[in-house]
Order: structure tokens, then C-alpha cells, then sequence
């Protein structure tokens, strides 16, 4: 048999690669802890499970959904951009659901990149931005994230025949690996950018309810003209603890939904309509269950940095996200070998930065997402080995 060139050229996925490391070591009988993956431990609340279950008998709910979904979730996500946000949204034409902000991802590049584009990504980033980009035939060009630029791109330089064969600029805050978040100067001067060179700017806000120290996160669309050139994608996985239920939105500039809903509609039939049903729950009931979670998460931060710190790492303290992004020793050899050091002597997985991209190299991200007795003992197998 013969694949395609596009199944040779795919690398393997970062997080299948750390699935598979932590199958392996249970089956040579580690205790493996596991800090790699940012999957929620705490459970979907209660009662956004009893409305799926009330849901998954009506049933109407077993045949296929509509894949813009929904007119009822549709106007659930409006009415939370409204009251979240204070965005107004069409329901009708600027906001369409998905099944999880990944597929979004893959599908809006094929929306948007031709064979010789160019997708502007950052680095260290999430990888799938780069996967898409390839996927679609197009080229992706690295934006760096410093520290001595607060883990912003500096679009300024960007060379210009790059530039002139650019399409689509990605951006992820609260940013997943770095945790970083982005100022009002930032949004205002990106999104001027990008309607100055026809650039489609697309944000990824996965990370939007997961915030510490009082600090809120804003959608890109709060800013002026941002409907005129900018997609958001956003998600009920990390906000509601629903990784597994698979369901999200895009919303903003009417024409990029409707690109995104065309692919969509030719390639997946929808989200579920119980788990739409269950999504409207989670966005017009109380914010209860976000405060309490984001409680645990924050006390977890401050166990990991601190320990971290004491280890004598340098720490992001993240305002934001379910990471923890520390720079290794500077007597170690690279991000990979420190953590496979880690994951042979003490059984605690780590990401390494450099699976974000070569300006990850020297870091790790740690992950907020493991329940609090094994995060315990992971930092105190940490301090063990590490002093």
C-alpha cells in the first residue's frame, strides 16, 4: 500500500508520544504521576451531567445534528459572549459550534491556506497550528516567545516577502505552554495589524475561565474593528472540565464562520445534540462551579511554583491556564533528556519545551491537572532527585 505524502510528512503528535512513554513505564511497573497532559481531573459539574442524561432521552437527540449546530446552543453562546464579554454576536451568521477547538483548528486552515501560503505561528506554541497549516499544503512561519518580550510575538519582524504570502496569524492567549497572558496594547495593535496587511488574525481563547488573582481574560472581540479580520475559538473543555464531551465554538467575522461552517458541513456532521443540550447548561447557569474549580487550580499553581522555585528553577507565575512553564538547569543537556532524566528516576512525566517548538528548548510545562495527593508526592519526588 501506498499513503500520502501528507501522512509521511506528519510528525508524531506530542501528546500521543507522552501517552504512550506513561503506557510503557505502568507496564514495566512504574508509579507513574503524570504532569504532562492538561486534562482536567476535577469532574464536569453535576449539573450539566443531568442535563445530558435528560437530554440523551429525548429522542429527537439521536439522529444528526446540524453541523453549525444547534439554533438553542447558538444562542447560548451569544448570550455568554454578551454577558461575559459584552459582545454582541448574530447568532445566525457569527458563531458556529464544533466538536472541540482542535478540528477548528485543522478545518479553518484548509479555510484559509493554499499550496505556497504561509500561516504565522508562534514558538513555543501549540502544535496543531503548525499541523493545520502543513495539512492545508501551506508553510508556517515561527514568531518567537521570550521572556524579555513577555511571551508576545513581535510582528514587526516578520520579513516582508513573508509577509506578503501570509493568510492567517495565530494567537493563544492565555497561552498554553507559557501561560502568559496579553494586554490591551497587544490586542489593539494586532488586530491594526492585521487589517493593515490583510492578514486574518485567529485566536484561540481555550484558556478564557482559567485565571488566578482576580485577573480576567478577555475575548479579542471586545476590541474596536476586531469583527473586521478576527475568528475566535473557544471551548467548554478546560472552563467546564469537558475534554471528553467534545464541544466548542468559533464566533466573530461573519465570513470566516461561514468558510469554517462550509468545511465543517462536507467533512463532520455536527456535535452531538446532547451534548449540546449539556454545553448550554454549563453557559446560562451559574459561574459557581468556574470560581470553585479555578480555586483548586490556583492553590495547585502556587504548590508547584513555589517547589519549583525552591528547586531553583526559574518560574512563569501564570495569571492564567493550567500550566506551570519553569526553565531548567542550566547544567542540563536539553529540555528532553532533563525530562526522560526525570520520568527513569522518579516516575513523575513532565513536557518538555522544545515539543512546543525549538523556542521551548531549556524549558518544561507542568501541568495543574493532577489530583492533590499525587501532585503532593510527584513535588516531593521532585525535590528528592532534583537536590
Amino acid at each position: 500500500m501506498r499513503l500520502s505524502n501528507r501522512i509521511e510528512s506528519l510528525p508524531p503528535y506530542l501528546f500521543a508520544q507522552i501517552s504512550k512513554i506513561i503506557a510503557k513505564k505502568k507496564e514495566e511497573g512504574v508509579d507513574v504521576i503524570s504532569l504532562g497532559i492538561g486534562d482536567p481531573d476535577l469532574p464536569t459539574p453535576q449539573r450539566i451531567i443531568n442535563k445530558l442524561v435528560d437530554a440523551a432521552n429525548i429522542p429527537a437527540n439521536h439522529r444528526y445534528p446540524e453541523s453549525e449546530g444547534l439554533p438553542e446552543f447558538r444562542q447560548a453562546v451569544a448570550s455568554y459572549y454578551k454577558d461575559r464579554h459584552n459582545v454582541e454576536l448574530n447568532f445566525e451568521d457569527e458563531v458556529t459550534s464544533l466538536i472541540g477547538s482542535k478540528e477548528a483548528i485543522i478545518n479553518f486552515s484548509l479555510c484559509v491556506i493554499n499550496p505556497g501560503d504561509y500561516a504565522l505561528v508562534t514558538d513555543p506554541g501549540y502544535p496543531v497550528y503548525e499541523i493545520g497549516t502543513m495539512l492545508a499544503g501551506g508553510e508556517s512561519y515561527k514568531l518567537p516567545l521570550t521572556a524579555e518580550q513577555d511571551w508576545l510575538p513581535d510582528l514587526d519582524c516578520i520579513p516582508d516577502d513573508i509577509l506578503a504570502k501570509s493568510k492567517i496569524l495565530w494567537v493563544n492567549y492565555p497561552n498554553n505552554p507559557t501561560g502568559a497572558i496579553a494586554n490591551d496594547d497587544f490586542y489593539e495593535k494586532v488586530i491594526a495589524w492585521g487589517i493593515k496587511h490583510d492578514i486574518i488574525i485567529a485566536h484561540d481563547l481555550a484558556y478564557s475561565e482559567v485565571t488566578f488573582d482576580g485577573y480576567t481574560a478577555p475575548s479579542i472581540l471586545e476590541y474596536s474593528n476586531a469583527k473586521d479580520i478576527c475568528i475566535e475559538l473557544n471551548s467548554l473543555s478546560k472552563s467546564y472540565n469537558m475534554t471528553g464531551w467534545r464541544i466548542a465554538m468559533a464566533v466573530g467575522n461573519k465570513d470566516l464562520v461561514h468558510a469554517l461552517r462550509t468545511i465543517k458541513s462536507n467533512i463532520d456532521s455536527g456535535a452531538p445534540q446532547a451534548i449540546q443540550e449539556m454545553a448550554i447548561e454549563a453557559l446560562t447557569g451559574p459561574r459557581d462551579d468556574i470560581v470553585e474549580h479555578n480555586k483548586i487550580y490556583q492553590l495547585r499553581r502556587d504548590k508547584v511554583v513555589a517547589s519549583l522555585e525552591q528547586l531553583g528553577l526559574t518560574v512563569n507565575n501564570p495569571k492564567a491556564s493550567l500550566y506551570v512553564w519553569a526553565k531548567i538547569p542550566s547544567n542540563e543537556e536539553s529540555s528532553a533528556t532533563f525530562v526522560s532524566k526525570i520520568i527513569d528516576e522518579t516516575g513523575v512525566v513532565l513536557t518538555p519545551g522544545n515539543g512546543y517548538g525549538e523556542y521551548g528548548e531549556g524549558y518544561i510545562r507542568v501541568s495543574l491537572t493532577t489530583p492533590d495527593d499525587q501532585l503532593d508526592e510527584a513535588l516531593q519526588r521532585l525535590n528528592d532527585y532534583i537536590k
